[in-house]
């Protein structure tokens, strides 16, 4: 794995560690100021205050997320992450919930070698599902 890849994968440890924690600013932070977020399927959000309630809002879920692969692939200052994925949580009633799915990401690489963010969409398999 090339440095590079290893740099977009820790930009999406990072991003899952903030999650995790209920970090709104260690995961805003994975993200550029315009980036996209598909919470629901066909419906992205890129408003950076309705990021941020939409990820506050599933902070209540208690959610934990594990990943059962990474692919990454690089064209000059551009990524791809593709990642399936398990959540479990629990709802504010009690109720266990669990979710799984396909995320793909594109990520940039910024003047001072980060990467961000782009468009993170965590439901790539909803295609596959109609």
């Amino acid at each position: 794995m090339s440095v590079n890849e290893k740099d977009v994968l820790h930009t999406i440890g990072q991003m899952t560690t903030a999650f995790h924690n209920g970090d709104i600013e260690g995961v805003m932070a994975s993200y550029e100021d315009n980036a996209v977020v598909v919470f629901n399927p066909e419906t992205p959000v890129s408003d950076p205050v309705s990021l941020r309630e939409m990820f506050q809002q599933a902070f209540t879920l208690n959610p934990y997320f594990e990943y059962s692969g990474h692919e990454v692939f690089i064209a000059g200052d551009i990524a791809v992450h593709f990642a399936p994925w398990t959540m479990n949580g629990k709802a504010p009633d009690g109720t266990d919930i669990e979710q799984s799915g396909l995320s793909v990401a594109v990520l940039r690489r910024q003047p001072d070698g980060r990467w961000l963010m782009v468009i993170d969409d965590p439901h790539g398999q909803h295609l596959l599902n109609k």
